[in-house]
């Protein structure tokens, strides 16, 4: 449904053009420092408007800590959080409700829900809601100590210079996609389990839930495929288990090995584009050209970095909790309350 996690357990909720949209967070453990300015970094970093080729919309997007934190910190019961949305444009919205917009949830969700959907600016469906997981994502950072985790854009629109890559959706007057890579440092061995829990599965399962997200791959992917069998084996060269190559990612078996954990996702472009296109009118029931009206991103792929940073330490603190390797109960006087 709307949660996801084990032992840190997340349930998102809000829709893009309503009152707000939120995050709480179960089993985070008590005795965390936590404030808003905690969270700012990585919510500027979502934000639109920030970079070229990013949706002009601009929410002020400051976390309002509702429940799950008192004297700056956390109780150890659910933290709530709500980021107000205060700059909607939700008529650009009606005026095209007739065409469900081709590479959105509207005729899905239409069908799906029965026509009760909220349907301005992508009601639930909209990457709006990915503001709560970038909330969570930066407190489950905080409670990982010596653990980095770091993702950038790789290519837009098949170009590994962004700029041009951009340039070339501007040209189109269309949008384009992007490759997004993510490493994580500081691996602890052992993390996740073989078959359904392995680290791959648990981490493809909330990464294809972030929203344009059509394919992850792990260390050399779907490359491994053109690869000789000795030529892809990581070659263990030291009793911490570091490897010559990383061609597996990190992960064998399912399981942590202590090298960098390494993965790339695939990013489609925007659906929503200023192209005019060809699509059904449900009123009519006929197809009819068309164009998108709206605040979009060029490049979704510019703005996702961040969120795939979020979902990955949500896992990698989740996966931890179970292993015991992090405490319920933070100590008064231990690291995990360093700052």
């Amino acid at each position: 449904m709307n949660s996801f996690g084990r032992l840190l357990r997340v349930s998102i909720f809000g829709e893009s053009h309503g009152e707000c949209v939120g995050i709480t967070i179960d089993g985070c453990p008590a005795g965390l420092s936590l404030s808003p300015e905690d969270l700012l970094a990585d919510l500027e970093r979502r934000k639109g408007g920030k970079q070229k080729g990013t949706t002009p919309r601009q929410e002020e997007d400051y976390p309002i800590f509702k429940s799950g934190v008192f004297n700056g910190k956390t109780t150890g019961f659910p933290i709530t959080i709500l980021f107000e949305n205060k700059n909607t444009r939700s008529e650009d919205y009606n005026k095209q409700r007739s065409i469900p917009r081709p590479g959105h949830a509207d005729w899905t969700a239409h069908q799906k829900f029965g026509g009760n959907e909220d349907y301005r600016g992508g009601g639930h469906f909209s990457a709006r809601l990915t503001t709560g997981i970038v909330a969570a994502g930066a407190i489950a950072k905080k409670l990982m100590h010596g653990i980095s985790i770091h993702a950038g854009v790789t290519e837009i629109g098949g170009e590994k210079d962004l700029e041009k890559g951009l340039q070339k959706a501007i040209d189109a007057k269309d949008s384009v996609g992007g490759v997004v890579e993510c490493k994580v440092t500081g691996m602890p061995v052992g993390i996740g389990e073989p078959y359904f829990d392995s680290v791959e599965s648990v981490l493809s399962h909330i990464l294809f839930a972030i929203p344009a997200v059509r394919g992850v791959e792990f260390g050399t992917g779907f490359a491994a495929a053109k690869m000789f069998g000795s030529e892809h084996n990581d070659a263990i060269e030291n009793m911490q288990g570091k490897t010559v190559s990383n061609h597996a990612g990190g992960v064998v078996g399912g399981i942590s090995n202590g090298n960098d954990l390494v993965f790339r996702l695939a990013i489609k472009p925007t659906s929503s584009t200023p192209k005019e296109q060809y699509s059904l009118n449900w009123d009519t029931e006929q197809m009819e050209n068309f164009s998108i009206k709206g605040r979009h991103d060029l490049c979704v792929a510019l703005r996702a970095p961040v969120i795939v940073e979020a979902v990955t330490a949500l896992v990698l603190a989740d996966f931890m909790l179970l292993e015991q390797r992090i405490p319920r109960v933070l100590p008064v006087s231990g690291i995990m309350n360093k700052e």
